[in-house]
């Protein structure tokens, strides 16, 4: 694990950065139930990262391949939705590993506000898919599956469940379905293994996604959960956020408020102060991103000048039976217990989604009897791995932590691997 490690966290900026775009064009492979939108060789995918200092000579990279997958699944109403994804897979890879076939990585990307973001959609038209799937697939080895969620993608034209625990993991749940019979109708080889994983709100709908799958008959088993920094306590979120004078990431809870408002049917004036309630529509259509977003909203909770209604939150806060209230406490997805190993990565410096709402989901589930739930913070795992390159005291914020949170997740999820099926 800390060979991986050291070699991933070297890759960590390419997160951030991607590959760049246009670098290589698929060739006209035909594929059955969906479309190649990257094929990189592995002798390729090395020279872009030696090129960018990233790895050492002597590194093994994977090649990888793209494809952007159509599905269908089911939004908070009840509805059929056609939605979207990203399947990546390595090449170059050993025979015996394409003998054994390749362990899934489900993928939950984090939040985006611009349809452009999303996984399907940078592949298609960067020529690169996200920066996770270069640490998961090209260096850890992995099948890594990304859907676009609801309201991206193909499902663009409507509107993003945002931490809305049904439709996010009927999304990702129906996509590792599709990618299934896709590696069946395409031979592509795949073994028992599905890990989840996903950062922010991918860590948030990797734990729904696993209580969905533990709870119902979605025919699917997880052989291990590493959510990162995810909101599971959407409620005690909510209660601190509304209670603070200002908002640090104004477009983070009014997209709350908005799918909120939209999924429970009411009326989004009812929380939200004009003229916020009627640009929401606008700037949540998928067009902007948050650096674009957030200065067009302001950073006061409430009063006069606030984002959110003064009477609302007082109700809010004082009713048992405030819609919102509700809702954020049946969206809450840490008061159960998993029935198998789940590590909730997490950096101890995130300033968004603070550390003790996983120290808070790990004591919760295992008072509830789960067995093996752990924190595993970043910096730690990082400086044990590398202490010339880390330190134990490094408080990282959520938006750095991300790329080093998939290093470690990567690692973890490598060394479990290795030892249940040997490469």
């Amino acid at each position: 694990m800390r060979q991986i490690m050291r070699t991933i966290a070297v890759i960590a900026p390419l997160f951030i950065i991607g590959c760049g775009s246009n670098l290589s064009e698929p060739n006209n492979e035909t594929v059955k139930g969906g479309e190649l939108v990257v094929n990189f060789s592995a002798d390729a995918m090395k020279k872009i990262l030696l090129d960018a200092g990233a790895i050492e000579a002597n590194a093994t990279v994977y090649g990888y391949k793209a494809f952007k997958i159509p599905y269908t699944t089911t939004n908070e109403e009840g509805d059929d939705v056609k939605a979207s994804g990203l399947l990546v897979i390595p090449t170059g890879l050993p025979a015996v590993v394409n003998q054994i076939g390749l362990s899934m990585v489900s993928d939950d990307h984090g939040t985006i506000f611009a349809n452009r973001e999303a996984p399907s959609v940078i592949g298609d038209t960067n020529g690169a898919p996200d920066g996770s799937a270069i640490i998961l697939t090209s260096i850890g080895g992995f099948a890594t599956l990304q859907p676009d969620y609801i309201g991206f993608g193909d499902a663009n034209d409507q509107y993003h469940p945002f931490v809305l625990k049904d439709s996010l993991a009927n999304a990702t749940v129906d996509f590792i379905n599709t990618v299934k019979t896709f590696a069946m109708d395409n031979n592509i080889t795949l073994n028992n293994q599905l890990f989840l994983t996903g950062y922010s709100e991918g860590g948030y709908a990797a734990m729904a996604t696993l209580k969905k799958i533990e709870e119902e008959s979605t025919g699917l088993t997880v052989t291990m959960a590493a959510p990162m920094a995810g909101p599971y306590a959407l409620k005690l979120m909510a209660d601190g956020v509304l209670s603070e004078p200002t908002l640090g990431v104004p477009s983070f809870m009014a997209n709350v408020a908005y799918a909120y408002a939209k999924a429970n049917n009411q009326e989004l004036t009812s929380i939200i102060n004009e003229p916020y309630a009627s640009q929401l529509p606008t700037l949540f259509n998928g067009t902007l991103d948050r650096t674009q977003i957030d200065p067009q909203l302001t950073q006061d909770t409430t009063g006069s000048t606030g984002l959110f209604s003064q009477n609302f939150v007082g109700d809010y806060f004082t009713n048992d039976t405030n819609w919102f209230r509700v809702a954020t406490t049946e969206n809450s997805v840490y008061q159960w217990s998993p029935q198998i190993p789940v590590k909730l990565v997490h950096c101890k410096g995130d300033d968004v989604i603070p550390y003790k709402i996983s120290q808070l989901t790990a004591g919760t589930m295992t008072a509830m009897g789960a067995r093996s739930v752990e924190i595993v913070p970043v910096e730690l795992t990082l400086y044990a791995s590398n202490p010339s390159k880390y330190s134990a005291d490094a408080n990282i914020t959520h938006g750095t932590c991300g790329s080093l949170a998939y290093t470690v997740t990567t690692g973890i999820f490598a060394t479990v691997r290795k030892s249940t099926i040997g490469y």
